[in-house]
């Protein structure tokens, strides 16, 4: 193997990425055990991990420079089929629980929002890298400016979003938009007095929301009711109805069930809903118990710290593909905490899946392209070390 060949060969992500795939399947294959699944998601999920891959070794013809020059088109084209979505018939895009969020074509649905996170952050890390070479010396007129950059980018698809409307996903934007903020070096001043200006208007409308329940339901309306009834489920869960807390209820009896090593492969007894999906995590407590669902939170932390550690080392060759993996790592660690949160109960119940376990076409095939871009990162990274030790 050629030395210019080695550096495509990262180990430690190809690795993580091979564990993380076989958990998958596993879990997945557990979860269509279950009597309510008549379908095989081992098989689609193998295709979608199938053509993940492809799209992995496809960003690999492209180098970073050619991603950030192109950041903007990209960007734009993400914001396109997410306006494209909001208008097309419904023959196209069902509205599914009260949200059109899916192009349903016959025998495939995607998710525009989920494609959408990677496309906003490549064009933010781009915007956030141009800015700091053109203001290497940052005050606070740059440093306001630098703000509202990264918060108009990221609101032009959190307001498409919540048209369909998408609560959940809309909150995933606006972590990755705050970490994006944080991690950017604007100064403290500035992101303390931000934290604490959201905090309480977080506080006060969560106080409200369980002050006033009724009064929230019809300020949001009824196509989005259900999402008052979730916070109070969250807040509330022992004055909620049992249909209320039937989803938290299954879901913390399948994790106590699994005990310590869990029943093994085959063996679920509780059943679920979207155990395949939102639920896939109870369904690893059950098979694998405590410690297998141990290992695999210690996977994701492994993983994030493999992307803090690439985008520290990769920042001064090249702040654009740190910012590529911190903005991938903010959408990673969103995901993982509140998918983890609402199986334990101590978040609310969304529909945001556990990346890369969780089965889905959509899901699965945006943290391809996330991991496609971390991995080029990674790859020049090796590049410039060859370079630099020569």
């Amino acid at each position: 193997m050629s030395k210019k060949q080695s550096f495509y060969i990262q180990n430690d992500l190809i690795t993580l990425f091979i564990l993380f795939v076989s958990v998958s399947l596993l879990a997945v294959y557990n979860a269509q055990q279950l009597e309510q699944y008549d379908e095989n998601f081992v098989l689609k999920q193998i295709v979608w991990f199938t053509i993940g891959i492809c799209i992995i070794a496809a960003i690999q013809y492209f180098d970073l420079d050619q991603l950030y020059k192109a950041s903007i088109f990209i960007y734009l084209t993400g914001l396109l089929v997410l306006a494209i979505l909001l208008v097309s018939p419904e023959s196209i895009a069902k509205p599914v629980n009260g949200a059109k969020s899916w192009f349903t074509l016959p025998g495939l649905s995607l998710q525009p929002g989920e494609f959408a996170k990677m496309t906003t952050v490549l064009y933010t890390a781009a915007v956030i890298s141009k800015h700091k070479e053109k203001y290497a010396a940052s005050n606070l007129k740059s440093d306001f400016l630098l703000l509202f950059k990264i918060l108009g980018l990221t609101a032009l698809p959190v307001m498409l979003i919540m048209l369909q409307p998408d609560f959940g996903t809309a909150m995933v934007y606006l972590f990755v938009c705050g970490m994006l903020i944080i991690l950017s070096g604007i100064s403290w001043k500035i992101i303390g007095s931000l934290i604490l200006g959201i905090s309480s208007l977080i506080g006060v409308v969560l106080g409200f929301i369980v002050r006033f329940p009724d009064i929230a339901k019809e300020i949001v309306g009824s196509s989005n009711a259900y999402q008052i009834d979730r916070i109070m489920t969250w807040f509330n869960p022992d004055q909620q109805s049992p249909d209320a807390t039937f989803n938290f209820d299954r879901a913390h009896m399948a994790l106590g069930s699994g005990q310590l090593f869990g029943k093994g492969i085959g063996s679920l007894q509780v059943a679920t809903p979207e155990a395949q999906t939102d639920f896939i995590f109870s369904v690893i407590g059950e098979s694998f118990g405590f410690i297998g669902s141990a290992l695999v939170i210690f996977l994701y932390f492994m993983l994030l710290y493999k992307l803090v550690t690439l985008g520290l080392s990769m920042f001064k060759h090249s702040p654009f593909g740190s910012y590529v993996c911190f903005g991938f790592m903010s959408i990673l660690l969103v995901h993982v905490f509140q998918n983890v949160g609402m199986n334990l109960g101590i978040m609310p119940i969304t529909g945001i899946p556990l990346l890369l376990i969780s089965y889905g076409g959509s899901s699965v095939l945006s943290t391809m392209i996330g991991l496609g871009l971390v991995y080029r990162v990674a790859v020049e990274h090796s590049i410039q070390n060859d370079y630099l030790f020569k």
